[in-house]
C-alpha cells in the first residue's frame, strides 16, 4: 500500500504566524492565555497546552493577574476586546491573520460611508464576530442566497464582504444575487467605484487557492483520509472538495477515528488536511496506516 501526504495541505502563513508568535512568547513566560482556541484543531491546542498556552475567554478577564499576557488569535477580535483587555492591565499579543485585519479596515471604511454591510459566514464565528464588531454590531450576517433575500434591504448602499474561509463559488452564487437586487452594491473592494459590481472578494487565497490542487490529488489516490478539526469552517470546505473529486473521502479528527473498513481493496491512500491541521498530525495519520498494513503483510 502506498501512503502520501497531499503538499498543499497544512497550516496557512496566518496560523503559521499566530502559532510563532505563542511560541516565541512562551520562551521567555511560562504563561500565555489565549482567546479561544488558537486553530480549530484539538491535537495542536493540546501541545500548545502543555507548553504553558492556556485557552481563556473576555469573561475571564477581570480573573487574571494583571500583566498577563493574551494572545489574539488568528481569527481576530471586536473592538471592545482590545477596550476590556486594556481596563484590566492585560498586555496584548496580536496574532491577527493580516488578511483578516485588511477585511476590518475595509468594513470600518464603509461603515464610515454609511453603507448596508452584508457578511457571507458563521454568525457564531470568532472571525465574523471581529469583523461585525467593526459595524458595532450592525451588519447583517447571512449564510446562504435565501438568508440574504429574506434579510437585505436591497434600497440602500450595501457592501458585502465574506468570511475568509467560505466556498468561494457558494460565495459569488450570492453576490451575484445580490448584483441582479440590489440598487448599489460593492463586493468586498474600497477600491473600485460603488455602483460596480466585481469579482472580487475577501476569501483567503490560501484556502480557495487549494482547490485544484486537492482535486487532482484526491483523483490520485483510491481514498482520501481528510484530517481537522471539526469546528474548522475551512476545513469543512476542503473535505467536501476532495469528496467530490473523490467518493471515497473519509474524515477523521484523530487517529482513534480511523475505520479500517475504509482501505478494503485499497492501494494508494492519501492523507490531507485543513489550513489548520499541523504536518506533524498528517504524519502520524501515514505512520499509523502504514504500520497496521506492513504488520499484516509480514505477519
Amino acid at each position: 500500500m502506498i501512503v502520501s501526504i497531499d503538499k498543499s495541505a497544512g497550516f496557512c502563513w496566518g496560523v503559521v504566524r499566530a502559532i510563532d508568535f505563542a511560541e516565541n512568547e512562551l520562551q521567555s513566560v511560562s504563561k500565555v492565555y489565549c482567546l479561544g482556541d488558537i486553530i480549530h484543531n484539538t491535537t495542536e491546542v493540546k501541545r500548545l497546552n502543555e507548553l504553558g498556552l492556556e485557552t481563556v475567554s473576555v469573561n475571564d478577564f477581570p480573573n487574571l493577574e494583571r500583566g498577563s499576557k493574551i494572545l489574539i488569535r488568528a481569527h481576530g477580535e471586536p473592538p471592545e476586546t482590545y477596550a476590556k483587555a486594556r481596563q484590566f492591565g492585560l498586555e496584548i499579543i496580536d496574532a491577527t491573520c493580516p488578511i483578516v485585519t485588511r477585511v476590518q479596515e475595509r468594513v470600518r471604511k464603509f461603515v464610515d460611508q454609511d453603507y448596508q454591510v452584508v457578511i457571507y459566514g458563521k454568525k457564531d464565528h470568532a472571525e465574523v464576530i471581529g469583523i461585525n464588531g467593526v459595524t458595532g454590531y450592525t451588519a447583517i450576517v447571512v449564510k446562504n442566497v435565501e438568508d440574504a433575500l429574506e434579510k437585505v434591504d436591497f434600497k440602500k448602499p450595501t457592501v458585502l464582504f465574506t468570511q475568509t474561509t467560505m466556498d468561494k463559488r457558494d460565495f459569488k452564487e450570492l453576490a451575484e444575487a445580490l448584483k441582479q437586487r440590489c440598487e448599489e452594491l460593492v463586493v468586498g473592494s474600497i477600491e473600485e467605484t460603488a455602483v460596480q459590481f466585481h469579482a472580487k472578494d475577501t476569501i483567503c487565497g490560501q484556502v480557495s487557492g487549494r482547490e485544484r490542487k486537492l482535486q487532482q490529488f484526491a483523483s490520485e489516490n483510491d481514498i482520501i483520509v481528510f484530517t481537522a478539526g471539526r469546528k474548522s469552517s475551512n476545513g469543512k470546505v476542503l473535505h467536501d472538495i476532495a469528496k467530490a473529486a473523490n467518493q471515497r473521502t473519509y474524515f477523521a479528527e484523530t487517529i482513534d477515528e480511523i475505520d479500517w473498513s475504509w482501505f478494503e481493496g485499497v492501494e494508494k491512500v492519501g492523507i490531507s488536511g485543513a489550513t489548520s491541521t499541523p504536518h506533524w498530525v498528517m504524519q502520524q495519520f501515514k505512520e499509523v496506516i502504514e504500520n497496521k498494513f506492513n504488520s499484516l503483510v509480514t505477519a
